[in-house]
């Protein structure tokens, strides 16, 4: 007939001429490990190994709303609702929000400083949460992408982008980090860029900005479920 562990680990103790307190104790010492690994296996949060810093750039204030600068902003709102959280905790620069996205957690922000100083919050946040510079997933706008194009990137210069200049220069020079750009087009005629990234979408752009919103998700979520390597290659879940 079969004989469990314990039963075994018995008889060695008896046959051994072991004292009974020391058996009993060793084999309490076993079952109290064993019970506190199991406990803290179901403790561990889904994900909990690779937490992703997300950090929407755009300008703080009712009157940059819906502006092309911050369409960052804009995702993060939208993930914001996806998630069922709330963007309502101040911290290090930056409204933050802890969300499970397809099983991942992931800390959503966006910085309260104006976008030519994003970085003090990225970098603080950063160092904060303890997240590599590979996690920290930064989305912008991009004048060079036609209106609501994405395009993914897993690290490249700021090219000429304040916000991401910012963050660069906060991480001491590096920029390997991945960064999701959103077109929002090149300004018409001779208009000023400062002048363009702070104007509205017009209604025939409408629809493309919403498509890029469901499409930025979408490789999001190629991202946390698949791998940055898989997502830059286009595969999607």
């Amino acid at each position: 007939m079969p004989t469990s562990a314990a039963q075994r680990w018995s008889r060695h103790c008896i046959h051994s001429h072991s004292q009974p307190k020391l058996v009993v104790a060793r084999w309490s010492a076993l079952v109290h490990r064993q019970r506190h690994i199991a406990a803290a296996a179901a403790k561990q949060e889904p994900g909990s190994d690779s937490l992703w810093l997300l950090v929407g750039l755009g300008n703080p204030g009712k009157q940059y709303q819906g502006t092309r600068h911050n369409v960052g902003f804009r995702l993060v709102d939208t993930l914001e609702e996806q998630a069922g959280v709330r963007l309502d905790k101040e911290q290090h620069n930056a409204l933050v929000a802890r969300a499970l996205l397809w099983n991942h957690r992931v800390l959503l922000a966006k910085p309260t400083t104006y976008m030519n100083e994003s970085g003090r919050a990225v970098a603080k946040l950063s160092q904060y949460y303890k997240v590599p510079r590979e996690r920290v997933l930064v989305v912008l706008d991009d004048l060079d992408l036609p209106v609501g194009g994405v395009r993914l990137r897993g690290k490249g210069g700021h090219g000429g982008h304040n916000g991401l200049r910012s963050i660069v220069q906060h991480f001491g020079g590096q920029s390997d980090f991945p960064r999701l750009r959103i077109g929002i087009g090149r300004p018409p005629g001779r208009q000023e860029v400062a002048n363009y990234v702070l104007q509205g979408f017009g209604k025939a752009e409408a629809g493309n900005i919403a498509n890029a919103m469901q499409q930025s998700i979408t490789t999001l979520q190629a991202v946390l479920e698949l791998g940055m390597e898989k997502a830059l290659s286009g595969v999607r879940v």
